[in-house]
């Protein structure tokens, strides 16, 4: 190794990029998780919080939970929010008692604190606090007025960091926060109205333990069997967010492990060709009597050796990276990673470093092992013959490890274990289309043109550049293909491939007694849209056949089982659904209690006709048989719900109504904002949802994650880069051999630079046309088969991979074909 480290940094930036990446990406999700465990209780607002959906605690539960500690009383719902002048918008509004917040503390513009701001409001106006988004959307400003349900109120100050607000799900709209006492002269908080209630409790004098905590807990469901309400606790603030950093984590992992497996082929050609130029070493080593274990030992210390220094790298470039990016994110995540050095996490990438580099060195080193002495005689003579067995024994091994620690430290084992197979199946293709496009190079017409014939033939000559560029931009570009075909398809699902009959708007919380009125007041507003209207609760499932939902065995559909679902009840199937296993009821319905499930979801719950379901809604357990299957247009976006019950189960009950009113052929924003202004201003306690806005706030998400998935990605494409590097870099001995024998044989520069552009440009697009098939069949997998969407390919991610690989290939190889070119051919001529 004295002689320098020259063919080795491709190898140590291959290693280095690859476990950085890693070690970064886990660290930061490390980091995540402890904030999200460091500050549960301002995420979550209490030690311990229950909330229910459309009704208050009643007596007996106040008094429990003031039992228990300091309690704060807040209430969310979404509203309609109505400027002077300007659009109105729909809000995530949010009610606040005195107590809010138990830990943590709301952060106002210019430092101010909420109990002086809300002070600051004229008598008769409710003080309202907000987002800077809504000044900006509706055009007011601090001190301007805005209605809110029936209440005026006036904008007194600025929302810049609310602590709880991971824990309210996804927002449609701008949070607007108001005094708990004033939410009654809204007239939003009705029979029946979707607002949540939440009471978090704090401990008196410390925060709970996790002993005094199931004991709350269990005295809680000891004591009110039936309240429906849902509990969460500092231990498990935020889990959708916890949730999701876990698989975005998860993901970014596997792009790591993807430019390790790429880097994974430039370890293996800088082993190969370090092992080339030490042929006369080796064979000097064997003659003097070194065993062949003896040599290989030797050389598989160096490359230890080296692959340590890679890995040492990637672990100090990953254990910065999270408090860097920690700081690019403040602002942006909920929650503050805990900036510290994790030593899982550094362990887990240094051994994934390591396994990939012993996986793809062993099989080059076969070659120290099967070096003659002879070499010293004759410098081309040939290694001895045989296949390596132990060698590919031994790479075998390690790679099973590797991918066996790929699954059983993975978030998602299945989609770990779908990884592996995937990247090794993806890696046998490749190879295999490297060796086909040589054979079929080896299998065409001679051309008349010299530069064609001489591109042609260095395609499928020995030493070709083929199976590596094939193999390392391929998997690189496969996957980038894959992201954008999956990206396009959502986008579309999301905007342009809405259906014709989609609803323009949702109504929800219609009271029953202005029903009728609002209906007629849509009719006249908009005479030529079709309008439905269903009766609409909250229901959360307790039970099924008597088997808690907690307890019931988790599927694709357990979703269903979490959380408050909207229920309805009706005497008719609705119109797009057709019952596919049972009856439907007859009239209002008798005697049972019958229900009617979604039949995709009982097929994944494993649910069916005949089964009993027990239902919290109002507090109240109903208790409900399935006596039919139907199918549900999810796509359609029309009124969907998973249950649908007979009449007479909650008749008499209390509850709203919602309604959808669809545009025929769909309507334009100036029809809809005029729609919007209307009905808002004629109910204004009635919530309006354009579905365009929605839509619109969803694919904002999806495109940001996008952004970042396409970040990361491109790690894969520069570690593909960089394999190409070092690829060309180890070739530039042999061309520069063929070029002096070619210019002296009479080849013009112009002529030899045409030569090798032709034959990187075909090996671009070669590698371009199988990763832009692959990376499709990928993304229509995931696309149909995963997300159940309907797939539409997508041209121009398949063009870009194509232009990229081109561009990639013919760069980086007439750059180095240059520097070719220009050594004199007498210093070459002397060496032979």
């Amino acid at each position: 190794m004295r002689g320098g480290l020259r063919g080795f940094y491709v190898f140590l930036a291959c290693i280095a990029l690859g476990t950085a990446t890693i070690a970064a990406v886990n660290s930061l999700a490390y980091g995540l998780v402890r904030g999200i465990t460091a500050e549960g209780q301002s995420l979550l607002g209490g030690d311990v919080s229950f909330s229910l959906m459309h009704r208050q605690a009643n007596p007996d539960e106040a008094s429990f939970f003031a039992e228990q500690g300091r309690v704060s009383t807040v209430a969310t719902l979404r509203a309609m929010a109505r400027p002077q002048s300007g659009r109105q918008m729909l809000v995530e509004l949010k009610a606040i008692d005195d107590a809010y917040p138990l830990y943590g503390s709301l952060e106002l513009e210019n430092g101010r604190s909420e109990a002086a701001v809300f002070g600051a409001a004229p008598d008769g106006l409710v003080p309202l606090l907000v987002e800077d988004t809504l000044l900006t959307t509706a055009g007011i400003a601090v001190g301007d007025d805005l209605a809110i349900g029936r209440a005026t109120g006036r904008v007194v100050g600025v929302i810049e960091r609310e602590p709880d607000r991971v824990s309210g799900g996804l927002a449609f709209g701008p949070r607007v926060m108001i005094p708990l006492r004033f939410l009654d002269e809204t007239g939003l908080v009705t029979t029946g109205s979707l607002v949540r209630w939440h009471y978090r409790i704090r401990g008196v004098d410390k925060p709970f333990t996790e002993a005094e905590l199931k004991s709350v807990l269990d005295t809680a469901k000891a004591t009110f069997p039936s309240a429906g309400w849902r509990v969460e606790t500092r231990l498990d603030a935020a889990p959708r967010l916890r949730a999701s950093i876990e698989r975005f984590a998860q993901f970014l992992t596997i792009v790591g492990l993807t430019s390790l497996a790429v880097g994974g082929v430039g370890v293996a050609n800088s082993v190969r060709a370090y092992l080339g130029r030490k042929r006369m070493q080796i064979a000097t080593l064997r003659a003097l009597g070194a065993t062949r274990r003896f040599v290989t030992t030797l050389y598989l210390m160096q490359i230890a050796i080296l692959a340590s220094v890679g890995i040492a790298i990637g672990l100090v470039l990953g254990a910065v990276a999270p408090p860097v990016a920690a700081v690019l994110l403040d602002g942006i995540l909920p929650v503050t990673a805990l900036n510290s050095i994790f030593p899982g996490a550094l362990a887990l990438a240094a051994v994934f470093g390591a396994l990939t580099a012993l996986t793809f060195a062993l099989l080059p080193l076969a070659r120290a092992d099967r070096i003659r002495p002879i070499v010293l005689l004759r410098g081309d003579a040939d290694e001895a013959a045989g296949f390596p067995l132990g060698f590919a024994a031994a790479a075998l091994a390690s790679g099973l490890v590797l991918t066996g620690l790929v699954v059983l430290t993975a978030y998602d084992r299945w989609l770990a274990f779908l990884y592996v197979v995937g990247a090794a199946v993806v890696f046998g293709l490749f190879r295999v289309v490297a060796v086909a496009i040589m054979a079929l190079a080896r299998r065409m017409p001679r051309s008349r043109r010299t530069t064609v014939r001489m591109a042609v033939a260095n395609v499928h000559r020995r030493g070709a550049l083929t199976p590596t560029v094939t193999l390392s931009l391929g998997l690189s570009l496969t996957l980038l293909v894959a992201l954008s075909q999956i990206d396009g398809n959502l986008r579309q699902t999301l905007t342009s491939t809405l259906p014709s009959e989609a609803p323009s708007f949702f109504f929800i919380d219609i009271q029953s007694h202005e029903r009728d009125a609002f209906l007629d007041a849509l009719e006249t507003a908009a005479p030529d849209a079709a309008i439905q209207s269903q009766p609409m609760l909250r229901g959360r499932i307790v039970s099924i056949n008597g088997i808690a939902a907690e307890d019931w065995p988790d599927t694709e559909a357990s979703w269903v089982l979490r959380g408050d679902r909207g229920i309805t009840y009706s005497a008719t199937l609705p119109k797009d659904s057709k019952v596919v296993d049972g009856r439907w009821w007859a009239g209002s319905g008798a005697g049972e209690n019958e229900v009617s499930f979604a039949s995709d979801l009982a097929k994944e719950l494993g649910v069916g006709v005949g089964d009993t379901m027990r239902v919290n809604v109002l507090g109240r357990e109903v208790e409900a048989r399935i006596t039919n299957l139907r199918t549900v247009d999810w796509e359609s976006l029309s009124i969907n719900f998973v249950m649908i019950f007979s009449p007479n189960v909650f008749a008499g009950a209390p509850h709203a109504h919602l309604a959808t009113l669809s545009f025929p052929g769909g309507g334009d924003d100036e029809k809809e904002l005029k729609l919007l202004k209307t009905i808002t201003d004629a109910f204004p306690t009635v919530t309006s949802i354009r579905v365009k806005d929605a839509l619109a706030a969803v694919n904002g998400i999806v495109s940001d994650l996008v952004f970042a998935v396409r970040i990361a990605a491109s790690i894969t494409l520069f570690a593909s880069i960089l394999v190409l590097a070092g690829t060309l870099a180890a070739s530039h001995r042999s061309r520069i051999y063929d070029a002096v024998i070619l210019k002296t044989l009479g080849a013009r520069r112009r002529t030899l630079l045409l030569a090798y552009g032709l034959e990187y440009a075909l090996l671009g697009m070669a590698a371009a046309v199988f990763s832009m098939a692959a990376g499709s069949l990928a993304g229509w997998f995931i696309v149909s088969d995963l997300m159940e969407l309907d797939f539409t390919f997508m041209p121009g991610a398949a063009f870009v991979a194509v232009a990229v690989a081109v561009i990639v290939t013919v760069g980086l190889g007439l750059s180095g074909t240059w520097r070719a070119l220009g050594e004199r051919p007498a210093l070459v001529l002397r060496s032979l």
